[in-house]
């Protein structure tokens, strides 16, 4: 609460506040690899979760997105078994879109996760070029295998790493058209599904992290080839993880500049207005707390 009072008039302070303790809606992203539009997703849903129909919504920001009530059973429903549809929230949809990779390209996901992002970009990408899922977690890796047999994709990459600087890395130095970093963070941007987080934050782990994010951004960074967009993200609220890793990454690296999201926005027709960073918060625009960064390499 004293870093939120600090970054925020108080009055957005405590809507703020307040909208992190609501529960969150359970939010998809239409599997555009597959033959069915969004509209036709929504009504077979809403055919089968009658009770919920006029819950069943598209999102309001990211156009292959819909928006159900929190805990609606969809892990047994036909279209999640074929691959149609997949969880993601409408903010980290919006993340993989200000990446904007194109056809063709070679894309990294660096802190790959589980790859609900690494799947968002393959099918944006129609399947084409190659995105490489990074990550440290073999665990992690073998679940996004399994999600990846499900959507239909076949241009992700799985790389294992021991760490930021493993040769792996090392040897693909400016070889990417785009470079997501969705860096480790304290996670305070999705405490309406992860409330105990905020007991596990300390001011000593919160400065380990940002020296970790700095590190990881700055290994991601080479993979970026010259004309390259990168985007760092997290899904925290705190400027510490947020603009001032980036701000402190862009008086290091003169070979990078910034971008503002409505510079890839306006051509998607995505109506978000935002000044140098992407910054969504549950109060203001109903998803969880995200930030971005959308970076390019100039020289």
């Amino acid at each position: 609460w004293e870093k939120l009072i600090k970054q925020f008039p108080e009055k957005e302070a405590i809507e703020l506040a307040q909208s992190l303790l609501l529960p969150a809606q359970l939010n998809l992203r239409v599997n555009t690899l597959k033959e069915k539009s969004r509209d036709e997703v929504i009504n077979e849903l809403r055919q089968t979760f009658v009770d919920a129909a006029e819950d069943i919504l598209p999102t309001e920001h990211s156009d292959i997105g819909i928006a159900l009530p929190r805990g609606t059973p969809i892990q047994k429903h036909p279209l999640f078994l074929n691959g149609n549809i997949e969880v993601q929230d409408e903010g980290s949809q919006l993340l993989s879109l200000l990446l904007s990779p194109g056809r063709g390209q070679m894309v990294a996901d660096f802190c790959a996760g589980a790859g609900g992002k690494s799947l968002a970009l393959s099918a944006m990408m129609k399947n084409t070029g190659r995105v490489y899922a990074f990550d440290i977690s073999e665990r992690r890796l073998a679940n996004l295998k399994q999600r990846l047999k499900r959507s239909g994709g076949s241009n992700i990459m799985m790389l294992r790493i021991s760490n930021e600087n493993d040769l792996k890395v090392k040897r693909l130095k400016g070889k990417f058209d785009r470079v997501l970093v969705d860096s480790p963070c304290t996670g305070l941007g999705t405490l309406r599904r992860n409330p105990d987080l905020k007991w596990r934050q300390t001011e000593q782990s919160l400065s380990e992290l940002v020296i970790k994010q700095a590190a990881i951004l700055k290994a991601a960074s080479s993979l970026c080839k010259i004309g390259g967009y990168l985007v760092y993200a997290t899904c925290s609220l705190l400027d510490e993880e947020n603009e001032g890793v980036v701000e402190e990454f862009l008086t290091q690296h003169k070979n990078f500049s910034i971008l503002p999201p409505n510079f890839v926005f306006e051509k998607l027709g995505i109506k978000l207005d935002f000044k140098n960073y992407l910054k969504l918060y549950p109060s203001q625009h109903g998803t969880d707390g995200f930030f971005g960064a959308l970076l390019m390499r100039v020289e």
